[in-house]
C-alpha cells in the first residue's frame, strides 16, 4: 500500500511563500498521477492542484498562477511550491493519489497533512 507523508507548511505572513512536500513510498511512484488537497476550518476539502505521471498540471482557480505543484520522481516526491499566499489559503494540506480514471483520490485515508497558516 501506498503511504504519503506531508511536510513543510508553517505560519506565514500575507505575501510569503511556502514549500510543501509530499513523499510517496513505493518504487513505480512515477506511474501515479498525484493531487494536493486542502481543507479549511468549516469547509469543504478542496483539490487545489495536479500533476499526472507524464508532468501534466492543472489547478484549482483559487490557486492559479500562485501555486506550482511538481514531481521529483527519482525521490518520491510530489511539491507545492506557493507563492503570494493570501489569509484565505490557510488550510490542513494534504497530498493523495489520484485515478488516472475518474481524478478520485485513490488512498482511503487522508493523513495528517500540513497545516499552512497565513496571518499578519
Amino acid at each position: 500500500q501506498v503511504q504519503v507523508v506531508e511536510s513543510g507548511g508553517g505560519l506565514v505572513q500575507p505575501g510569503g511563500s511556502l514549500r510543501l512536500s509530499c513523499l510517496a513510498s513505493g518504487s513505480i511512484f512515477s506511474i501515479y498521477r498525484m493531487g494536493w488537497y486542502r481543507q479549511a476550518p468549516g469547509k469543504q476539502r478542496e483539490l487545489v492542484a495536479v500533476i499526472t505521471s507524464g508532468g501534466s498540471t492543472n489547478y484549482a482557480d483559487s490557486v492559479k498562477g500562485r501555486f506550482t505543484i511538481s514531481r521529483d520522481n527519482a525521490k518520491n516526491t510530489v511539491y507545492l511550491q506557493m507563492n503570494s499566499l493570501k489569509p484565505e489559503d490557510t488550510a490542513a494540506y494534504y497530498c493523495n493519489v489520484l485515478s488516472s480514471n475518474t481524478g478520485e483520490r485513490v488512498l482511503g485515508s487522508w493523513g495528517q497533512g500540513t497545516q499552512v497558516t497565513v496571518s499578519s
